[in-house]
């Protein structure tokens, strides 16, 4: 073997198979499939997506709620800005709800259940006497508290019937009661017919339709058989044939589905056929903000059912688009924090509540896109109308609480130093800081099991 200059025997390397390849560095698709699935698995994206999108759903709701309502109001010789004021206050006080919802114990919720059940069902029960409720577009739902403020009880019944159901199906399932088939529907079938039948004397069936789908949610987290699903939803299925088929007025509505021209006789389909032009105009990103044409007396119902229309005429097919991610996020949170969490109350309420946000967007947006019939619900969150408002964001509120109540989402919470408040000693301005900020962690940390 020929020796190297040096006299030394040459030193023979080792020969390398073919590089692997590097995911990090040769495949940023990947690499950022890595980093967004890191961040969505993070304890606080529950509570991020829960507070973030019903906010933006919020502030969104209120810019279209004043570009669509400004015709109206001028048509009925009040300020452009009249409907804008007043659901901007229903914003505010739904605000308040809303932070001290997310503030409250699951104890204190689950104390309000059966007040806010009664109050509910008193409320609905006097729309029903003669000087006292009121009749809004041939519905008898509504009570006037003086001057142009009106309430609407039936959408507070929608959050008693999550609050107490949950209640109810967390007791029975602490006590081991929901195998059996008499108790998973007593009493709370019994009492969600009551809620519906005080609802359906107003003549009001949009609302009777979401608190069948927030009675037959809770039903299905309480794990109902096949059998006994398909009996409650087939018996609610007869009652709501003999409604419609008794109502001119709701066979008509049936009858629009679908609709692209305006017809004559009692199907007229002049809104359901206005809102499909709406949107068809819109293009992909709108004629602009407050540069509606359907508004201007074409469509009715602009800044409250068909809202979503002249969302989708003024921003287009992008900002339709927008709202449906927000709505999506909402409800996949929701999903989220009822299916981590080890409380039975919080699960009910939690599916509960998404049930009932997820139900009415998709019985709104599905009207106005002409492939369900108009059932005279509002957007939630989005719509104007404060009745509807103020229980949503106690709702909204409900979720957040739950959200932050998580094990690894306490921990996460915990572990922030508060930037307000800080205790100074004399000697070391930071040493009793940090040594209670160290021992507070430590606590969280152990009780909550997360590494």
């Amino acid at each position: 073997m020929p020796g190297s200059r040096t006299g030394r025997p040459p030193v023979q390397r080792a020969v390398r198979g073919p590089a692997a390849p590097r995911a990090s560095r040769d495949n940023p698709v990947r690499r950022l499939h890595t980093r967004l699935q890191r961040a969505w698995d993070r304890p606080l994206t529950a509570y991020y997506l829960i507070l973030g999108g019903s906010l933006l759903i919020i502030v969104l709701g209120l810019v279209m709620v004043y570009s669509a309502s400004q015709i109206t109001a001028l048509q009925m010789s009040l300020p452009g800005s009249f409907f804008f004021r007043k659901q901007f206050l229903a914003a505010c006080i739904g605000g308040v709800l809303l932070f001290v919802a997310s503030r409250m114990p699951v104890k204190l919720h689950r104390a309000l259940a059966y007040p806010i059940l009664a109050g509910a069902v008193f409320l609905m029960a006097l729309v029903q006497v003669p000087g006292i409720g009121m009749s809004v577009n041939g519905n008898q739902n509504w009570i006037s508290l003086g001057g142009s403020f009106q309430i609407q009880p039936s959408e507070f019944g929608k959050l008693a019937l999550v609050l107490w159901g949950a209640d109810l199906m967390a007791r029975k399932q602490e006590k081991r009661l929901l195998t059996q088939w008499k108790h998973m529907l007593v009493p709370l079938v019994p009492v969600s017919f009551l809620l519906l039948g005080l609802i359906m004397l107003g003549g009001d069936m949009g609302t009777a339709i979401i608190l069948t789908a927030i009675l037959f949610g809770l039903l299905w987290l309480a794990g109902a058989p096949t059998r006994l699903f398909a009996g409650v939803l087939s018996i609610a299925g007869v009652l709501g044939v003999i409604l419609i088929k008794t109502s001119p007025n709701r066979m008509a509505r049936l009858a629009c589905i679908g609709a692209t021209e305006p017809k004559t006789g009692v199907a007229d389909c002049w809104q359901a056929v206005h809102g499909i032009y709406a949107l068809a105009s819109g293009g992909l990103f709108g004629s602009g903000l407050g540069a509606s044409v359907e508004k201007w007396g074409q469509l009715p119902e602009a800044h409250t059912d068909f809202i979503f229309a002249v969302t989708g005429e003024e921003l287009g097919l992008a900002g339709t688009l927008s709202v449906l991610a927000l709505f999506a996020a909402l409800g996949y949170a929701g999903i989220r924090v009822a299916g981590r969490t080890e409380d039975p109350f919080v699960r009910y309420a939690a599916g509960g509540v998404t049930t009932w946000i997820t139900a009415q967007a998709v019985i709104n947006i599905g009207a106005v896109l002409g492939l369900l019939p108009i059932a005279g619900v509002p957007l939630p969150l989005f719509s104007y109308g404060g009745s509807a408002l103020l229980p949503t964001m106690f709702a909204i509120g409900l979720l957040i609480a739950f959200a932050r109540d998580e094990p690894a989402a306490r921990a996460a919470l915990a572990r922030r130093q508060p930037r307000f408040g800080r205790k100074r000693g004399a000697g070391s301005p930071a040493g009793p800081r940090r040594w209670n900020t160290m021992r507070r962690r430590a606590s969280v940390a152990r009780s909550s099991g997360e590494r």
